[in-house]
């Protein structure tokens, strides 16, 4: 026969539509699987992320309270040592009370004296107390900052601390939002750079403002981490011109960002983000008048 039917190229026909049928649905099918266990895993590492916040929350709130029971700890001994002087100035009077009833008379006085003291320790361990028992969820100020600096070395970040100018006091819900926004900063570092990034902490204070910087070398880090020697380092990170133009157009988003922008301009200030082309990641909250929101008082951020 020199050719197909009628006939037999229908059925051709009929069996090429079939197999196409059976291919685009294979391929349908692979890429609804494709998709949904992308989601899945899009879901299993976000879960460990939130579980890795989590945790690094639960160290700095376990932070607070041992720092807390040093408190009460160190209270405590100097209470039992004042309640041991009132013992044996006591039993000092009672003897004197039938001797020297002068001398009972001013013991007397030392006696009230060091009692009042005693008492004003026991208070403030209560005080400590009660501030520990009502804080079911205690929120962090910048006196944790300490913490949650040695929280990111745990974790892999290499984190240096500066500060310049002269603290002013914060409002309590200022200073939430600046720490909140700090742990942000340094979660980034530590989410996109790895381990092994070095991240440098800065406050610089101005009469009316602050403004609190992160710069991170997540680049270079990156290339450290494979393995490169110093030399191949510096070629990996190697930017051009269009780098640097793009670093200072590109705007980046995502949910952390997002809320520390939401968290800044709350108290009037401006969250800026980039790339440092060849080096990593910079973020920076700049408060301009944050002295009118309002408390760093006595906080101590040294290493």
């Amino acid at each position: 026969m020199n050719g197909l039917s009628a006939a037999d190229a229908r059925t051709m026909a009929l069996l090429f539509a079939v197999l196409g049928g059976v291919l685009v649905l294979a391929v349908v099918l692979l890429l609804v699987l494709w998709l949904r266990s992308r989601s899945a895993l899009r879901r299993l590492q976000n879960s460990r992320e939130e579980s890795e916040w989590d945790r690094i929350d639960r160290e700095l709130e376990l932070a607070e309270h041992a720092g807390r029971f040093r408190i009460i700890r160190e209270l405590q001994d100097v209470a039992v040592q004042a309640v041991s002087k009132l013992v044996s100035i006591s039993e000092g009077i009672r003897y004197a009370a039938t001797t020297d009833p002068d001398a009972a008379t001013r013991s007397a006085g030392v006696l009230e004296s060091t009692a009042r003291d005693a008492l004003a320790d026991l208070r403030r361990v209560q005080s400590i107390v009660r501030e520990g028992e009502s804080a079911a969820q205690p929120q962090p100020s910048l006196h944790s900052a300490r913490d949650l600096f040695r929280v990111m070395r745990d974790a892999g970040l290499d984190v240096t601390f500066t500060e310049s100018g002269e603290r002013f006091e914060l409002r309590p819900g200022a200073e939430l939002a600046v720490f909140r926004i700090l742990q942000g900063m340094l979660e980034n570092a530590l989410k996109h750079g790895g381990a092994g990034t070095s991240v440098a902490v800065s406050f610089a204070w101005t009469n009316e403002g602050l403004q609190v910087s992160v710069n991170d070398d997540g680049i270079r880090s990156a290339a450290r981490r494979a393995g490169l020697a110093p030399d191949e380092v510096d070629d990996a990170a190697r930017y051009t011109i269009d780098d640097d133009l793009r670093s200072l157009t590109e705007h980046f988003e995502g949910a952390g960002l997002t809320e520390m922008r939401e968290r800044a301009a709350l108290f009037g200030g401006i969250l800026n983000a980039s790339t440092v082309p060849g080096v990593g990641f910079s973020i920076s909250a700049v408060f301009p008048a944050l002295r009118f929101h309002n408390g760093v008082h006595g906080v101590n951020l040294d290493r």
